[in-house]
C-alpha cells in the first residue's frame, strides 16, 4: 500500500515516495531488543546525524503531568542542535518522581557516549507504561548494544522499537525535488491510543539531508504540527509523553533558505507526510474500523471547540464504529459545546448528504447514506452561524478491541 493513501491528503508534485525506504544523507538508526518489553521484542532505538552542524527543532505533550524523558529534553538540551535521540518502549518513565529523572539523565549521558556526542545534543524519549520505574540495566546494555548496530538504512528497526500497541508501522521515506537540487525526508511513528487534539499521544522522528537553520526547523515544525498533530483524536486523553523531533543532517548540501519556492515545496512535503502520518495514528486507533474528518465554518471563536466536541465523543465515536448513520450523535455533541437556551441554527452534512438544515432535519436519502457510512473514511461537515473561522479534525471510531487493549493494559 502506497505511503499517501487518503483522499485527505494529497502527494506534492515534488514528493516521490521511496519504497525500499533509507535515511536522508548524514543518519544512522538502530533498534534492539534490551528486555524492557516481554518476549524479545524490541523496545530501544536510537538515531544519530554524523554532521556536527546538524539543526533541529521539537514539539512536545502539553500535558501537567510531563515525563521525566520531556523534562529533561526540554530542559538540559540544545533543542536547536540536537543530533542523536535514543527512546524506549515498554515503559513511560511517567510519574517516577527523582529516580525518573536520573535514569533519564542516565539515558542521555550512555547515548552521548556511545554516540559521540555532547550529552546536550542527545533526546530522550519513553513511552508505555507510567508510574514504573525503568529497569536501568537494561537500557544501559541495550543502548551500548544498539550503537555498534547503527546503519543508514536501520529505520526499519528503529520504528519497530518505539511501538506500544501500534498495529502497524508508521515510517516513511520521500525524495523531494527543488530548484537547489534534490533532499530527502524520512519519518518514524508511533500512536494508536491515548490520542488527543491538544497534542497526540505519540512519538514522531523526522530526518532530512536538507540544509536548514535551527529557525527554520522551528518555524517548518510548528506550521506543520499545527496541521497534522494538533488535529488528530483517538479518544480524547493526553498523553505525558509526546515527543515530534526534527533533525536536519545538511549532509545533500542543498541549502532550503527562507522566504524562497524551495522553502515552499519542501514545507508542502513536509506538511503531506506528517499529516498522512497523523491519519495513520488515527486509523491505527486501538481497534479502530474507520477515521472520520470533521470540518466545521462559522464564527472563529465556536468553531474549534465543536470540531473537538464532536471528535471527542464517544457517541459519535461509537456510531461511527458500527457504521451508524445516526447524525442526532453530532448534533447533541455540537450543542454540549455551544450550551444555550435559543434553538442552534446548524447545518449537517455526512459524506456530501445533507441531513440536517437550520437545525432540523431535512430529508434526504436514507439507503445512500446508510452506504456512504460503511466506508473506511467518512466526512462530516457543520456549518454554525457566522463566517470566518475554519476548523478541521480527523478521528478515529471507538469500539470493543479499544475497551479490550485498555482494560488489559497492564495485565
Amino acid at each position: 500500500m502506497s505511503f499517501f493513501n487518503s483522499r485527505w491528503v494529497e502527494a506534492p508534485a515534488s514528493t516521490r515516495v521511496l519504497p525500499d525506504g533509507g535515511l536522508p544523507l548524514g543518519f544512522r538508526a538502530a533498534g534492539v531488543a534490551c528486555g524492557v518489553k516481554p518476549g524479545g521484542a524490541l523496545d530501544l532505538g536510537l538515531l544519530v546525524s554524523d554532521p556536527p552542524a546538524t539543526t533541529s527543532a521539537a514539539r512536545f505533550t502539553r500535558s501537567g503531568t510531563l515525563s521525566a524523558p520531556v523534562l529533561l529534553t526540554k530542559q538540559r538540551t540544545q533543542l536547536g542542535a540536537l543530533r542523536a535521540v535514543v527512546v524506549n518502549s515498554g515503559n513511560a518513565n511517567a510519574a517516577t518522581g527523582n529516580r525518573g529523572l536520573e535514569d533519564a539523565a542516565k539515558m542521555q549521558g550512555s547515548a552521548a557516549i556511545a554516540c559521540g556526542v555532547a550529552e546536550s545534543a542527545v533526546a530522550v524519549a519513553s513511552t508505555g507504561v507510567i508510574g514504573v520505574p525503568l529497569p536501568m540495566d537494561a537500557i544501559t546494555r541495550g543502548t551500548l548494544a544498539a550503537a555498534h548496530e547503527l546503519r543508514e538504512d536501520g529505520e526499519r528497526e528503529f520504528a519497530a522499537a518505539i511501538q506500544t500497541t501500534d498495529a502497524f508501522e508508521k515510517r516513511a521515506s520521500l525524495e523531494v525535488a527543488l530548484q537547489a537540487g534534490t533532499v530527502r525526508l524520512s519519518v518514524q511513528g508511533k500512536g494508536a491510543g491515548m490520542i488527543s487534539p491538544r497534542f497526540a499521544t505519540l512519538l514522531v522522528f523526522v530526518q532530512t539531508d536538507a540544509q536548514l537553520s535551527a529557525e527554520e526547523c522551528d518555524l517548518l515544525l510548528g506550521v506543520t504540527v499545527s496541521r497534522s498533530f494538533e488535529r488528530i483524536s483517538v479518544d480524547g486523553q493526553l498523553s505525558t509523553s509526546d515527543t515530534v523531533l526534527l533533525m536536519a543532517s545538511g549532509a545533500s548540501d542543498v541549502a532550503v533558505q527562507p522566504e524562497t519556492p524551495d522553502e515552499r515545496t519542501f514545507g508542502e512535503a513536509l506538511d503531506a507526510m506528517l499529516r498522512q502520518l497523523a491519519l495513520m495514528v488515527t486509523r491505527d486507533g486501538e481497534g479502530a474500523r474507520r477515521t472520520a474528518r470533521v470540518l466545521v465554518r462559522g464564527d472563529e471563536p465556536i468553531v474549534g471547540p465543536v470540531a473537538r466536541a464532536v471528535a471527542d465523543s464517544s457517541l459519535v465515536k461509537t456510531a461511527l464504529y458500527g457504521g451508524d448513520a445516526n447524525w442526532g450523535r453530532i448534533i447533541q455533541a455540537v450543542g454540549a459545546a455551544l450550551p444555550g437556551s435559543a434553538p442552534l441554527a446548524v447545518d449537517i452534512a455526512i459524506e456530501g448528504i445533507q441531513v440536517c438544515a437550520n437545525g432540523s432535519y431535512l430529508a434526504h436519502d436514507a439507503a445512500a447514506l446508510k452506504a456512504a457510512v460503511q466506508r473506511d473514511e467518512v466526512q462530516y461537515e457543520i456549518d454554525l452561524p457566522g463566517d470566518g473561522g475554519v476548523a478541521e479534525l480527523f478521528f478515529s471510531d471507538l469500539g470493543h478491541e479499544y475497551v479490550t487493549i485498555n482494560a488489559d493494559y497492564t495485565t
